[in-house]
């Protein structure tokens, strides 16, 4: 009974000071590394690694659009310039070659060329 009596005294005694003040007992401080982790480190690199890969195909993604976009400028651009092309042929005869429709003819060819390489995806 004596026994018990002073392990209870004891007992009360530790965990008194804690009470009265309303805090929990004192945690060991941190030493300032990352807090210990239970996960393989394979696993965070195979994390990164599927970051990076999102972030590259969310990348891709928003070139392919850009390209897209500039593609279908472009082809807006040559319907407008192959219609006028074909107003400056109608104005000319067999004897008449314009300038106009030489030129017209040759920023066709470059815009078509151009075109022709963004959707080949360069």
């Amino acid at each position: 009974m004596r026994h018990k009596l002073l392990l209870f005294s004891l007992l009360l005694l530790i965990g008194l000071p804690w009470r009265i003040l309303g805090q929990n007992p004192p945690t060991p401080p941190h030493l300032g590394g990352p807090p210990f982790s239970r996960e393989d480190p394979s696993q965070q690199k195979s994390e990164e690694n599927e970051n990076g890969d999102r972030l590259k195909k969310a990348m891709e993604k928003k070139l392919n659009e850009q390209r897209h976009e500039q593609l279908k400028r472009d082809t807006d651009k040559l319907l407008e310039l192959s219609t006028e092309l074909k107003q400056y042929v109608d104005k000319t005869n067999e004897n008449v070659l314009s300038v106009d429709v030489v030129k017209k003819a040759e920023e066709i060819e470059k815009l078509a060329h151009s075109v022709k390489e963004k959707m080949k995806g360069n």
